[in-house]
């Protein structure tokens, strides 16, 4: 019986250290979700479908990801001028200029566990300055897209950026991604955690950085 136990615990170790060996660490970029979804749109400029800026010869109605839009307001173009305020699709201020908004960036670190679970790490610059976020994953896979908590519960996804727009965040995923699924930064200019759910977006969620997976 001995035997069978210290054979049985040398299995499982060399299979851990197989698993190990075949899922490394993955450090990747952040990159503006506006510069992402324009170059799977395949867009001729960078727009973003999630935030707005005033043009009063703009009529209300439906835009980008079916996100309506009242009269006045259009989707942000990267070549808009860099302090021009950006404005929810209802018309309410952000509190930002677009040069602010796309300024944002950072990093995240992806770091297998041998028990199936992933370290999610983080390190953000250029977030508005005591804003609310939340980190979500993205499911390419699935139609439509979905979203999940990376820490797959809602409740450790939320944080607050510091007086000089930087985070560091760290958390535990559920399961490993793979190139099905991204990291996604998402903004609440409502200033609430909305835990499991993104919230109303181009109204109080708006997703600002994302990091898919190689």
């Amino acid at each position: 019986m001995k035997m069978n136990r210290t054979f049985m615990a040398a299995v499982c170790f060399l299979a851990n250290t197989a698993y190990a060996q075949t899922a490394p660490v993955v450090a990747l970029p952040f990159v503006t979700h506006a510069a992402f979804f324009s170059k799977e749109m395949a867009l001729p400029t960078i727009l973003d479908p999630q935030v707005f800026v005033t043009d009063e010869r703009e009529p209300a109605g439906r835009s980008w990801q079916g996100i309506e839009h009242v009269r006045g307001v259009r989707n942000a173009h990267e070549d808009d001028a860099a302090g021009t305020a950006i404005y929810n699709a209802k018309g309410a201020p952000l509190g930002m200029t677009l040069g602010q908004w796309l300024h944002a960036g950072g990093t995240v670190t992806l770091t297998p566990h041998n028990d199936g679970h992933e370290e999610v790490t983080m390190a953000l610059h250029g977030l508005k300055p005591g804003g609310h976020y939340s980190v979500f994953e993205n499911h390419f896979d699935q139609q439509p897209i979905g979203f999940t908590p990376v820490d797959g519960a809602g409740t450790a996804n939320s944080f607050v950026a510091d007086s000089n727009g930087a985070a560091v965040v760290k958390l535990t995923s559920p399961e490993q991604m793979t190139h099905q699924n991204a990291v996604l930064v998402v903004y609440h200019s409502d200033g609430t955690p909305h835990g499991s759910e993104r919230g109303a977006i181009g109204e109080t969620a708006h997703h600002q950085l994302i990091a898919r997976v190689p």
